[in-house]
């Protein structure tokens, strides 16, 4: 399977199975819709209108060439690996929910104003130690493992944020674990101390800020509908800059009514941040925020304004990372990756202030998807193994897709948001991915020149 597409005046060809992406002039370009189809006379009889005869022919050879170094409609490589997928789940990161309450009330917040449609709780001491017992118990002879730590707003309860990381500390010599933290915050609470302790302890952090201050403040704003930008802006600078702008990320949520979000990062980028992520709402249909197929055009302008930006301001000395634009051509994640995805419901999992066990923190509330208890012994394996067992070869959907070891299947929160089934993949969510893809592919192109 190939992937031929138009750029920004590049022509550029995708590899499927093999992940090989070439930059093809115009003839060889057009070859290709004739190529698995017809023959080399018919193929020359059909462009002789356009090309001459010779060129025809060179170009002709040299696709043959590719095709015969499996760099042009390779085999799937993939399929045998799927049995590997149904091994024994093993537990490498949680995301603990230190907080069930928040001092923002963001309009599109998923966690309904960080309560998770629940009561509004946090995280004892307690519990987050037998979280902690939970990932070294199920994380079989895995070295390495991550905490996350969610809300809410995590900083509400920052003490236990400290407790969880001293026992943590205390614990991974003697089983031979090695934990990294990351924790999101959206700001308000960071002082001068509690900074040097993040930079100190943890491995990465997620700093909430949608971009410009307008569009920011009229999504993420105070129980009083006071907006936060003015705050967290100096604060999230402090921690970029005493992090040599590394090992974080601004992380903005556009929707419906920013679909110009292209402006949002590159305004993040003009406040100096190099570490960036806008990403799309994932909101409930006719909401007013959730993103339509009928946005899809401006919002793949907006993805290739972005791109030509990102290009431009590289070769300029003045880069920036963006999150949907990284893209690994030479290594990429690995064969099981490729084909399942994040690891949600088996490999990652979610914990709330009362210790339950949910797939990730998008599923948290659902009783449904409850798998036990942090304070009792095993899990569902059924839901688990739900999880383990959705890949890229169970979804119809993704079959025929040529992005599907990009995204590997896409998100199981937003399937089932949409279509109360982790197997059926959202469409819109499709789209967009294919799109970032695309324009990430389209930058690894100019840079390889």
């Amino acid at each position: 399977m190939i992937h031929k597409f138009t750029l920004l005046e590049s022509n550029i060809v995708v590899d499927v199975n093999s992940g090989a992406v070439h930059v093809f002039d115009d003839i060889s370009f057009d070859i290709l819709d004739y190529y698995k189809e017809y023959s080399s006379d018919e193929i020359i009889n059909k462009l002789s209108n356009k090309y001459d005869k010779k060129e025809i022919e060179e170009a002709l050879s040299e696709i043959d060439e590719l095709k015969s170094k499996d760099l042009l409609y390779s085999s799937d490589p993939y399929g045998k690996y799927v049995p590997l997928v149904d091994s024994k789940a093993v537990v490498k990161a949680l995301c603990i929910h230190i907080s069930h309450d928040c001092n923002l009330r963001c309009k599109y917040c998923f966690a309904s104003t960080g309560d998770f449609g629940g009561q509004r709780a946090m995280m004892s001491k307690e519990v987050g130690i037998k979280a902690i017992d939970f990932l070294i118990a199920n994380s079989g002879s895995r070295k390495n493992l991550e905490i996350d730590f969610f809300g809410g707003e995590p900083m509400m309860n920052f003490q236990v944020v400290k407790d969880i990381v001293a026992y943590a500390r205390e614990k991974e010599k003697r089983h031979n674990k090695n934990f990294r933290f990351t924790l999101t915050t959206n700001g308000l609470l960071l002082n001068d101390d509690n900074i040097t302790y993040i930079n100190e302890n943890m491995q990465n952090v997620v700093l909430s800020i949608d971009g410009r201050e307008d569009v920011n403040d009229k999504m993420r704003f105070r129980v009083d509908g006071k907006g936060c930008y003015k705050d967290i802006m100096p604060k999230f600078k402090q921690i970029a800059n005493a992090r040599n702008q590394d090992n974080y990320y601004v992380r903005g949520t556009f929707t419906r009514e920013n679909t110009d979000f292209s402006n949002d990062v590159i305004h993040l980028a003009d406040e100096g941040f190099k570490q960036i992520s806008v990403e799309p709402v994932v909101a409930a249909k006719d909401t007013g925020l959730d993103l339509r197929e009928e946005d899809l055009p401006a919002l793949f302008l907006e993805y290739e304004k972005l791109a030509k930006e990102y290009v431009e301001r590289r070769k300029d000395g003045k880069w920036f990372n963006f999150f949907h634009f990284m893209i690994d051509l030479t290594q990429g994640p690995c064969i099981i990756k490729r084909i399942s995805g994040c690891g949600a419901g088996h490999e990652y999992l979610a914990i709330t202030p009362e210790g339950d066990i949910y797939p990730c923190h998008q599923f948290v509330g659902n009783d449904k998807f409850k798998m036990g208890n942090v304070a009792q012994e095993g899990i569902d394996i059924s839901t688990q193994n739900l999880f383990k067992n959705s890949n890229v070869y169970t979804k119809k959907e993704c079959g025929d897709c040529w992005a599907k070891f990009y995204c590997s299947g896409g998100c199981a929160a937003n399937s089932y948001q949409f279509h109360s089934d982790i197997n059926i993949p959202y469409k819109v969510g499709c789209e967009m991915e294919k799109k970032r893809v695309e324009c990430a592919l389209w930058i690894k192109a100019h840079e390889m020149v």
